[in-house]
C-alpha cells in the first residue's frame, strides 16, 4: 500500500554565525531554524525484499548518491530490518538553495520508515542516524523551530513570530563545502544569545563569501534590500525577507525581476512532518 504524501518542509536561517573550528574540519556554529509551508513530497511502498530504490527526484542525481535512498539503507543497515522500500520523491524546493531540501528529505524518510517498518526508535536515535547524514537532519526530525549550536545539531526550541517570507531563488547552485573553506570566512565571531537574536542582531557570517563570489546574490539581496530586511539562509543561494502579511509578500513578488524566480512562503514553528506524524 502507497504511503504519502509526507512533506520535507524548507527551512530558512534566519541568522548564522561561525564562531570557531573544530579539530575535525567541522564548524562550531551558532543559528536559528524556523520552517516554512512549503515542502518536498515523499511517496514510501513499503515491499517484503530487501531493495531500496528511488523514482522522481532531481535528474541530475543519481539514485545512489539520493539523501533519501541513503537514509533508508542505513536506517535498515543499524536495526537489520529485512524490508525494503520503493520511495517517489516530488521535488519542489531548490538544490542549493540553503532551504535544507536534501536534509529535510532525508529526515523525513528516517521518520516514516521508522513508523512504516514498525522500528520504534526513539527520538535520539534517529537524531543520531540523521547526524551521520547531514548537520540539519536533526532539526528536521526535530520538527520545532530551533536556536541551534555546534554543528547545528543541539537544538533548543523557540517561538518565534511566524511571518510571511519572500524568498528569492537568484538562479545559481552555491556549494556549502566550498564557502566554509573559503580563506576569508569569518570564523571567530563572538557568541550571541537569543535575545541579541530578538534584539535584532540578524546576521550571516557566509554572506560576504557568498555575495562576492556569487553576483547573482548579491544582485538578489540588493533588489530585496528595497523592500525590508534582505538576509541569506545557510550558505544561500536563496535571498528572504519578512512581512507581515502575505498580501505584503505577494505584492514584492509581483515585481521580482524576470531571470529571478521566487515564492511566497508562512513561517511555522512547528514543520509539517511534525505535525502530520502527530497527526
Amino acid at each position: 500500500m502507497l504511503s504519502g504524501p509526507w512533506p520535507a518542509p524548507a527551512k530558512l536561517n534566519l541568522m548564522l554565525r561561525v564562531i570557531g573550528r573544530r579539530p575535525d574540519g567541522y564548524h562550531e556554529l551558532q543559528t536559528v531554524f524556523q520552517f516554512l509551508d512549503r515542502s518536498d513530497r515523499l511517496y514510501f511502498r513499503v515491499t517484503d525484499d530487501d531493495r531500496v530504490t528511488r523514482s522522481g527526484g532531481l535528474a541530475d542525481v543519481p539514485p545512489e548518491a539520493d539523501l533519501v535512498v541513503r537514509a533508508a539503507r542505513l536506517l535498515r543497515a543499524e536495526t537489520h530490518c529485512r524490508r525494503g522500500v520503493e520511495i517517489r520523491l516530488e521535488k519542489h524546493l531548490p538544490a542549493g538553495g540553503g532551504l535544507g531540501g536534501g536534509s529535510s528529505d532525508a529526515a523525513t524518510t528516517l521518520a516514516v520508515l521508522n513508523r512504516l517498518w514498525q522500528l520504534d526508535l526513539p527520538a535520539d536515535r534517529l537524531a543520531e542516524l540523521g547526524l551521520r547524514l547531514g548537520a540539519d537532519v536533526p532539526v528536521f526530525l526535530g520538527g520545532r523551530a530551533a536556536w541551534a549550536e555546534g554543528v547545528g545539531e543541539r537544538l533548543e526550541p523557540v517561538e518565534l513570530p511566524e511571518p510571511w517570507y519572500l524568498v528569492i531563488q537568484p538562479g545559481c547552485e552555491v556549494s556549502t563545502a566550498a564557502v566554509f573553506q573559503h580563506p576569508e570566512l569569518t570564523r571567530n565571531s563572538p557568541r550571541l544569545t537569543i535575545r541579541d537574536f530578538v534584539a535584532g542582531q540578524h546576521g550571516n557570517d557566509c554572506l560576504t563569501v557568498v555575495a562576492a563570489r556569487y553576483p547573482e546574490v548579491r544582485r538578489a539581496l540588493d533588489w530585496l534590500a528595497e523592500f525590508g530586511e534582505a538576509r541569506l539562509t545557510g550558505t544561500g543561494a536563496c535571498v528572504f525577507a519578512a512581512f507581515g502579511t502575505e498580501q505584503q509578500a505577494r505584492d514584492v513578488l509581483q515585481g521580482l525581476p524576470a531571470d529571478m524566480k521566487g515564492f511566497v512562503a508562512r513561517g511555522s514553528n512547528l514543520s509539517a512532518l511534525r505535525a502530520a506524524l502527530d497527526d
